[in-house]
């Protein structure tokens, strides 16, 4: 799709549903993509079990590209063992005996059966781009919204959507994979991590669909119009009636 295109249906998006944040892109790449700088903010030192990336988990990214648009690599990612796994960088072999993966499991976050179900990437890319979708700086392969609940009201009222819980970012593999629109309640994880507002909740979209389902939002906020409007007028018949005890 034309660069132009993508800034367009972008900002249908956000004038549709008055985002606060904006939509970003996320693709998953083999070869650097032209024009797009590498993320290379420095790691810090290793945790106990060698775990380091460039920032403590993958979701942070999209906190840090609503607003530029940048390259990450596998290592970028390898502090989060679980957002290495649905991003499709790890094999579970070679996380599994992560102090992070203990941790979940031993508090009961997961359970060692819940893991293989989790959603994944299933190809290992070399790259990972993150950017806002008004700047166009690539072709994604997921459109990532943060939203709240009334926004996500509208997709929801628009078309078939996946509603998921933890962990948040199996949601980009929903996406990717499955070619599914999924949301994520969120986790604790990833809050904690990102620093999310307590009244933000996610949402992927399959960027193949995205024309498609731009073009249902629009319908569907439409015909919440209409039916606030009516509800409204309904309404005010109990305006300045007093209380009966």
């Amino acid at each position: 799709m034309h660069s132009d295109e993508i800034k367009s249906l972008s900002n249908r998006l956000s004038d549709a549903l008055h985002l606060q944040v904006n939509p970003i892109g996320i693709g998953f790449f083999d070869t650097l993509s032209k024009g797009v700088g590498v993320f290379d903010e420095d790691m810090p030192k290793p945790a106990s079990d060698g775990r380091t990336g460039r920032v403590s988990a993958g979701c942070v990214f999209w906190m840090k590209s609503t607003n530029s648009s940048f390259v990450t690599q596998a290592k970028d990612h390898y502090n989060c063992s679980v957002g290495s796994l649905t991003h499709g960088l790890v094999d579970f072999s070679q996380v599994a005996s992560n102090n992070d993966i203990a941790e979940l499991v031993s508090s009961g976050w997961v359970s060692p059966q819940m893991v293989p179900t989790i959603p994944v990437v299933s190809k290992r890319h070399k790259y990972i781009n993150y950017g806002p979708l008004s700047e166009a700086a690539f072709d994604p392969d997921v459109v990532l919204l943060r939203l709240n609940a009334r926004q996500l009201m509208i997709i929801s009222d628009a078309i078939k959507l996946d509603i998921q819980g933890k962990p948040q970012c199996h949601i980009v593999a929903l996406a990717k994979e499955h070619n599914k629109v999924a949301a994520s309640v969120g986790c604790a994880l990833s809050r904690a991590r990102t620093g999310m507002s307590p009244n933000e909740m996610t949402c992927a979209i399959p960027f193949g669909r995205f024309e498609e389902i731009v073009n249902e939002i629009e319908k569907s906020v439409g015909i919440d119009s209409e039916v606030a409007k009516y509800a409204a007028s309904d309404s005010r018949r109990f305006s300045g009636m007093k209380e009966k005890v």
